[in-house]
């Protein structure tokens, strides 16, 4: 989940800074000055973009894909109590000893 929420990231900023070099084409003669006054300000800030980015995919896909899983181990953790649950398919040090 976080090289999908990295790739993201990293594809979003990809997106944003294209769109913003071409709004930015004025600035085109002045790159040279531009990126050695300031480049360490814009890596920076590029950076941080990401980060954040990368923050908020993951806490959007752990909310998405994670939703249920409380829900779901418990269901399972109910199969395995039960008689006639799956437990017959694992093996014998993974049985619930509960019940």
């Amino acid at each position: 989940m976080i090289a999908n929420t990295a790739f993201l990231a990293v594809l979003t900023v990809f997106l944003l800074v294209g769109w913003l070099a071409g709004e930015l084409r004025f600035l085109a003669p002045y790159r040279a000055a531009l990126f050695h006054l300031y480049g360490t300000v814009i890596v920076g800030a590029v950076v941080l973009v990401f980060v954040n980015l990368s923050a908020f995919y993951y806490a959007l896909a752990r909310w998405l894909f994670l939703r249920d899983t409380g829900r779901k181990l418990t269901h399972v953790d109910r199969q395995l109590i039960a008689s006639e649950g799956v437990h017959e398919d694992l093996p014998p040090h993974l049985w619930s000893t509960r019940g």
